[in-house]
């Protein structure tokens, strides 16, 4: 995240919803695309629920426990890792 975004990369918001989900298995990567596209329809992030202690090496705006409503966001990004090597990622903008 700090190799692509810099500086800014502290101000980019970060969650996962499969801490509330699970793994949807086949269906993981179609299901997180529908939170990301209601995430930006709604200007809200949906929290990681359970994240009490993140790693300190890691210090991005995460969004623990709580969803954190947002005026300003234009662009979201899902990132789906599966199994045996299959990922993907998509970048949605706000119409």
């Amino acid at each position: 995240m700090k190799s692509i975004f810099g500086a800014d990369a502290a101000h980019v918001m970060v969650s996962s919803t499969k801490s509330m989900t699970g793994h949807l298995l086949g269906a993981a990567g179609a299901i997180e695309s529908i939170f990301t596209v209601l995430a930006l329809r709604d200007q809200a992030v949906p929290p990681t629920i359970n994240l009490d202690n993140p790693d300190e090496g890691c210090d991005l705006d995460f969004v623990p426990h709580e969803a954190r409503q947002t005026k300003d966001m234009e662009y979201t990004l899902c990132n789906s890792f599966g199994f045996g090597g299959t990922n993907g990622s998509l970048i949605f903008r706000r119409a």
